[in-house]
């Protein structure tokens, strides 16, 4: 089969028309499959256009051409999309999962979910998984029916489990949760909806999963380049990186070097895609499941890359580590921006009042118990965008950073 053909569809990837379901019964669509219906209730989501004033790694305003979590959602899709439809698997909620994994992302990054969860962490912490299927299952108001989005089982098992299990089959904490345990807002829902956190998720799940890596070590690069935190040569001190650097000088000498950053990425996208394509069709093979459960009860992820190539993008990461996510001037900026966001948690917990008045609770915040206070603070505040986060920054208080 060549690169770039859709695979029949196969048995082992979800087919809508088994959904386990949703929570609130619904006529089927008599035009879209249950999946595309997903997709196109997260597209016209509030939380999703909300993502185009969200922070990447650069605040909205540094930048027209930066990576948004908008766009960097957008990229993600794409890239799951081509895989889902080498391995015969639903385009359709590997595109849900993908637009939506990020949806619970408070304003400016990684910055603002420390900032949150330090603001938390007497009260569970703060974790952006729980937070989106918050978004999904109970904070969007769009239907007359029901909170939420009310999307199939399929869906919100693969937004909580697109890293892989939670849980052990006994229902132990796996080591990444065995301090704080399952996130707060996971574990509530689970004891309603049982996702089966002991299991993989479906393989649209996991192909998304890898997908936002393969994004974030592209677009970084890209967007590294592009504000001039280090050059195309930089990169050759990644093996990966030096050979794709090596034939486009080869093939493109004295070329550009916006053009040449340009080909690096286009190059790099297409090798891991290429990659984890091979190496998820030798698991399958070697596994052969004969359906989506029995992929959900294997003992390892069916989609990764080969050894050479996990090697090889864990050096990826480490060059940006250093060069891009720890340079000072970004993370001058974002220290910045964990004090935006501490600020305003603290303001809201001591002034309640000041939240806008659909925030407030129908008996006044007098009446309302701290747990549930923090509750709704973390709520509102992680739905804002940078730009949003900065105006009620400036409205409450006599000084506000710029960002920059």
């Amino acid at each position: 089969m060549s690169v770039g053909m859709a695979a029949p569809r196969a048995a082992y990837g979800c087919d809508p028309d088994r959904s386990r379901g949703r929570q609130f019964a619904e006529p089927a669509s008599s035009n879209r499959s249950a999946f595309r219906r997903d997709c196109d209730r997260v597209i016209h989501s509030n939380a999703f256009r909300r993502l185009k004033h969200k922070t990447q790694v650069f605040v909205f305003h540094e930048g027209d051409h930066y990576r948004t979590r908008l766009t960097h959602s957008l990229e993600v899709a794409q890239i799951a999309r081509a895989i889902a439809r080498q391995l015969g698997l639903d385009e359709d909620l590997t595109e849900t999962l993908a637009l939506a994994h990020d949806l619970g992302h408070p304003p400016f990054g990684h910055a603002g979910e420390r900032a949150l969860d330090a603001c938390l962490r007497d009260h569970g912490g703060f974790d952006h998984n729980a937070q989106t299927l918050r978004v999904l299952t109970a904070l969007e108001h769009r239907y007359p029916e029901f909170d939420g989005l009310n999307l199939t089982w399929e869906t919100l098992e693969g937004v909580v489990k697109h890293n892989g299990p939670l849980t052990d089959r006994s229902g132990r904490p796996l080591p990444r949760y065995a301090e704080r345990g399952v996130p707060a807002g996971i574990a509530e829902f689970n004891a309603r909806v049982d996702l089966e956190l002991w299991s993989f998720a479906s393989l649209e799940a996991q192909v998304a999963a890898i997908a936002d890596d393969i994004a974030y070590d592209a677009h970084d690069i890209d967007d590294g380049l592009r504000a001039g935190l280090f050059r195309v040569d930089d990169v050759r001190a990644v093996p990966l990186a030096a050979d794709i650097i090596a034939d486009i000088d080869r093939r493109y000498p004295g070329l550009a070097e916006s053009r040449r950053g340009a080909e690096l990425v286009r190059e790099l996208i297409s090798q891991l895609i290429r990659a984890v394509t091979a190496e998820t069709i030798r698991r399958l093979t070697a596994a052969a499941p004969r359906s989506p459960e029995q992929v959900r009860q294997a003992a390892t992820a069916m989609v990764a890359f080969p050894a050479e190539i996990t090697a090889a993008e864990k050096e990826i990461k480490a060059f940006l580590w250093t060069h891009m996510y720890r340079a000072e001037r970004v993370m001058a900026v974002m220290r910045d921006a964990e004090a935006i966001v501490a600020d305003l948690f603290q303001r809201y917990c001591d002034h309640p009042a000041d939240l806008p008045s659909d925030w407030l609770p129908a008996d006044g915040p007098v009446a309302e118990c701290e747990a549930d206070r923090f509750r709704r603070i973390r709520n509102f505040i992680a739905g804002m965008t940078d730009r949003y986060a900065l105006n009620e920054h400036q409205r409450l208080f006599d000084s506000t950073p710029e960002l920059r």
